[in-house]
Formats: C-alpha cells, sequence, structure tokens
C-alpha cells in the first residue's frame, strides 16, 4: 500500500515515514505545495496524510485538486491548528479524516488504516478470497485457515493483488507501489518476476489455487476464472 506524506516540517516527516514503513506501508514525501502537486497529478495512492499549511500554498487547495480530478485517494488532513472551519472545511472538500498536531504515530497508523479499509476493503478487518483470508491488523495470511509463513513484500504483493483482483497490473505499478522508496525511478524491474513466484508457491503449497495469472507484455491478474 502506498501512501503520500506531504509535510513540511522534514523531522516530522522522517519520522512519519520511518514509522508507517514500519507498518508495511510504502512511503513518499513531499515539502512543499508544488511538489505535492506534481506527486498527486502523477501517482496514486492509498492514503495521503495532507498538512494544511506549506510553502507555496494550502492544503486544501490541493484538496480540491484532488477532487477536481476525480482521483479516489484517501485523505486524512494534518494541522497545527486546531480550528473548527478549517476542519470542516476539509471534511467538506472531502477529507475523511483530521488530526491535530500533535499526534502519536500509532494514531496516525490506525487512522490511515481505517481510511484505507472503508475505502478498499468496506470496512472489513479480515478480507477473504476463495480460500485466502488476511488479517489486515495482524498482517497475517491463511490459506483454508492454516497460516502461511511470507516475508514482508509477499504479504503487501498478495493484499495489493486481492485489493485490485481481476485487474491488469503491470510489473513498473507493483514497483511504484510497493518498491518506490527502495527503487527510486527507474532501474530494471525483472525481480519481480522472483517475489511472485515465490507467492505462489508458498500458496499453492497451503493448498490454494494458482490465481496469480502472468499475462504476456502486460502483467499480472489475480483471478479466479
Amino acid at each position: 500500500m502506498k501512501l503520500l506524506i506531504i509535510e513540511d516540517e522534514k523531522e516530522l516527516a522522517e519520522s512519519m515515514v520511518t514509522y508507517l514503513q514500519n507498518e508495511s506501508y510504502a512511503c513518499e514525501v513531499a515539502y512543499s505545495f508544488s511538489e505535492a502537486l506534481d506527486k498527486i497529478e502523477t501517482s496514486e495512492y492509498e492514503c495521503i496524510a495532507l498538512d494544511i499549511m506549506l510553502p507555496g500554498g494550502s492544503g486544501l487547495q490541493l484538496l480540491r485538486e484532488l477532487k477536481k480530478n476525480n482521483k479516489s485517494d484517501g485523505v486524512i488532513i494534518i494541522s497545527a491548528k486546531n480550528s473548527i472551519d478549517d476542519r470542516i472545511s476539509g471534511l467538506r472538500l472531502g477529507a475523511d479524516d483530521y488530526l491535530v498536531k500533535p499526534f502519536h504515530l500509532s494514531e496516525l497508523a490506525a487512522r490511515i488504516n481505517a481510511i484505507i479499509r472503508r475505502k478498499i476493503h468496506s470496512g472489513n478487518n479480515i478480507i477473504h478470497f476463495n480460500e485466502i483470508s488476511i488479517d489486515t491488523i495482524a498482517k497475517q495470511v491463511a490459506v483454508k485457515k492454516e497460516p502461511v509463513d511470507l516475508t514482508r513484500k509477499e504479504y503487501e504483493l498478495l493484499l495489493y493483488f486481492i485489493s485490485n483482483q481481476r485487474r491488469v497490473i503491470s510489473k513498473n505499478a507493483l514497483v511504484a507501489h510497493l518498491w518506490s522508496h527502495e527503487m527510486g525511478s527507474g532501474g530494471n524491474v525483472d525481480f519481480i518476476y522472483t517475489h511472485i513466484k515465490n507467492l505462489r508457491k508458498k500458496l499453492q503449497e497451503k493448498g490454494c489455487g494458482d490465481y496469480i495469472k502472468s499475462l504476456y507484455g502486460m502483467g499480472y491478474k489475480l483471478t479466479d476464472q
């Protein structure tokens, strides 16, 4: 799951990224209005943590841009201003939640997780796809109620596939969502094949169907068809 942190306080932004990466999120950061605008125009995120006061503009204007372009990214507004007017303005513009500084990073992670559950998983902590179940709180996977021992990246891959089931996903899209922090821009993305191969093997060893299909020249799709 890919997040965007829009925050001009670099120390705070870095602590947010460190904590959220340990919660199995891939994170990108924007420190200014212009940098954030470029990212939201060119990428999609499961959730955006959005500061209102930014160098070069307002976070509320970024929220307007998201909604004008019909983007479905979840948004949690983060601000030092505990103004009811700011809170109402953000929520009316389409923000999903509002968090006032200072805050505990654990609360931020919990709220982001709740937004993603509501938007992608209909509010459920347990996600099912045929005989596969994923506990998004415990970050555990089971096949026919038998636990499957996955690496962090294998877990993230499976969750991303199930969240986008029956959609064709290119290798570049997978890397952008799950490895953007490690990879940066460019580079060979063929390593994704090894991760998917290992994930499929572990699932099938537990008696799971082979649902991750490779589509030549296009990418991958999770489907039971």
